[in-house]
């Protein structure tokens, strides 16, 4: 991604321990040693991609743009799309010309600014005081003196993956928000407020025409970074329908990516994405993750390797596995390639399984967000107060006045790329293209707005999705895949059915589904891990002394939320006594 550290001037010995810190950090994690550029009340560093990528700092003068992440602008990366970015005005940005996930800082004119993506999915973090803006999560976290767990954020990443909205885990940072550009001055920092809107009515256009529009723009965004990078190109491949766009997106453009997939072997995707692979002659290359094996004695170095590498927090928060998760990322974007995501593939389909009628954020909050047993916290955590700042954060990603009482069907699509992409797979994005560029078209904003105006109708069972993948690549489309059908034609009456059943449960009766399967036994998830107390006694206390004022950990029987828990002990351990429980 490269990286962008910033810290504010006034303060001499704050801004040289800071740096000095953020130096420590990005040595730590592999960045190359990173250049020091002075600005009026601020100092920048900014180093470039831990393997390789196309250039991402532009000087001209005392003009200058440094960008970490994947920029796309007027078609082309590099310093081309250095250029293109220089050249605009970073309070009225042309976003049609613009695309990628990334954060830019831009200095023209004599004033600095610093913005994200359109979604602020490649993270920026930030203190309360704007004294340190970094993409770097460890490195804010290390530049400040004191930090204190944010109970929301702590809740929101145990029990739902990652905090949403501008949250983290801890109260004295935040991530910044999509709807400010932050102008740097010589005193201080100003935000300036932009619209970010995306449509807000179905398309009453024919099936035909929609599936043309949606093929140019996919085709737009992955020809932009595919010829930049000359072919250079890994991508996943499994037995679902987003990898399978994806892969049907780069075959149109020429591009004959290397594959891979995971999965234990017998594994449905490893089985579909093998006898596709043989059935059109290109190979799949398997991993197994679960294969390697760790002696206890080597797991604490392993854990410290996977910290760093993962930034402190990785999705999931899977440091604690076997060494396998941080070989396949390293493997991904070896040679500086071109790592290929399908993430965010349910834009063109109906995420959270709702009828068409309206909603309000306390809805949907309480339909997706209501992942927890309120028993396996303390008396700290308030249920209600919980889904209730959920509802807020949700509001407040919206543009109003649409926010307040029942949402329309469509603003509720908005909520998935909006809420939960900007969480989850920004958390990804950050973390990936830390190494070589990364490619997640469904979450370009220019495919998002293109999904927003698809019909509810068509979202159901995958249906337009199917149909945009069989105008692209017939022969892909024609193969088996994991819902018991191919994508050559209608979703089967089975998948129909199952999608059916779903969204016809009532939304008070969804809040309680999380709860009600927990009663059944005990739950986990596919990233597992070395969870037994032989290996997490040599890295954390099990005492938990940091998260038992926020967790009862004996009653935790979810492995996958144990394991998020334990993620955030052994980052308190880690950042010491800088952090008061």
């Amino acid at each position: 991604m490269a990286s962008l550290f910033l810290v504010r001037t006034d303060d001499a010995r704050f801004a040289e321990a800071a740096l000095g810190e953020a130096r420590a950090v990005l040595s730590e994690q592999g960045f190359p040693a990173p250049a020091q550029l002075a600005l009026p009340g601020w100092t920048l560093l900014h180093a470039g991609h831990i393997i390789a990528g196309p250039p991402s700092l532009l000087q001209r003068g005392d003009d200058l743009v440094a960008v970490a992440g994947t920029l796309v602008a007027d078609g082309k990366m590099g310093e081309a799309a250095l250029a293109a970015l220089l050249a605009m005005d970073p309070l009225a940005l042309d976003w049609d010309r613009l695309g990628g996930q990334f954060v830019a800082l831009v200095r023209r004119n004599r004033r600095t600014f610093l913005f994200g993506d359109y979604f602020s999915a490649f993270q920026l973090f930030h203190d309360t005081d704007d004294r340190v803006f970094a993409t770097t999560f460890l490195a804010a976290a290390r530049a400040l003196p004191r930090l204190s767990f944010d109970a929301q954020g702590v809740y929101e990443l145990a029990f739902n993956v990652m905090p949403v909205g501008d949250d983290t885990v801890f109260e004295q940072l935040r991530t910044l928000s999509p709807n400010s550009v932050v102008e740097l001055t010589a005193t201080g920092a100003v935000r300036h407020a932009v619209a970010k809107p995306l449509p807000d009515a179905p398309s009453d256009l024919p099936v035909s025409e929609m599936i043309v529009r949606h093929r140019e723009r996919l085709r737009a965004i992955v020809e932009a970074h595919v010829d930049a990078l000359g072919g250079n190109v890994r991508a996943p491949l499994s037995g679902g329908l987003d990898s399978r766009l994806v892969l049907a997106a780069l075959r149109d453009r020429g591009c004959a990516p290397q594959l891979y997939v995971y999965g234990v072997p017998g594994d449905e995707d490893v089985v579909i994405a093998q006898a596709i692979g043989a059935a059109l002659g290109f190979p799949v290359e398997w991993h197994d993750k679960q294969q390697a094996q760790i002696a206890p004695d080597a797991f604490a170095a392993l854990v410290d390797r996977n910290f760093h590498q993962f930034d402190g927090l990785p999705t999931f928060g899977n440091i604690f596995d076997n060494g396998a998760h941080g070989t396949a990322q390293r493997a991904r974007h070896a040679d500086g390639a071109l790592a290929v995501s399908g993430g965010c593939g349910e834009i063109y389909r109906n995420f959270f399984y709702l009828p068409d009628r309206r909603y309000t954020a306390h809805d949907i909050a309480g339909t997706f967000f209501a992942r927890f047993v309120a028993s396996d916290a303390t008396a700290r955590f308030d249920a209600g107060a919980f889904l209730d700042r959920i509802a807020g954060k949700i509001a407040a990603a919206l543009a109003p006045p649409a926010a307040t009482g029942r949402l329309t069907r469509n603003r509720v699509e908005q909520i998935y790329p909006r809420i939960r992409c900007r969480a989850l797979f920004g958390r990804e994005i950050s973390l990936e293209a830390r190494f070589s560029p990364y490619l997640m078209p469904f979450l370009d904003h220019r495919v998002v707005a293109e999904a927003m105006t698809l019909p509810l109708a068509l979202k159901h069972a995958g249906r337009f999705e199917a149909a945009l993948l069989n105008a692209i690549d017939p022969a892909l489309a024609a193969q088996p895949s994991a819902y018991g059908h191919d994508f050559a034609g209608p979703p089967s009456l089975a998948h129909r059915r199952s999608e059916w059943l779903t969204r016809i449960r009532p939304v008070w009766l969804r809040r309680h589904s999380y709860a009600l399967r927990r009663r059944l036994g005990p739950m986990g998830d596919e990233h597992g891990g070395m969870l037994t107390p032989d290996y997490m006694g040599r890295v954390i206390d099990l005492d938990f002394p940091a998260m038992r004022t926020f967790f009862d950990m004996p009653a935790i029987t979810d492995s996958a939320v144990w394991r998020r828990i334990a993620n955030l002990e052994y980052l308190a351990a880690k950042l010491g006594s800088r952090v008061v429980v």
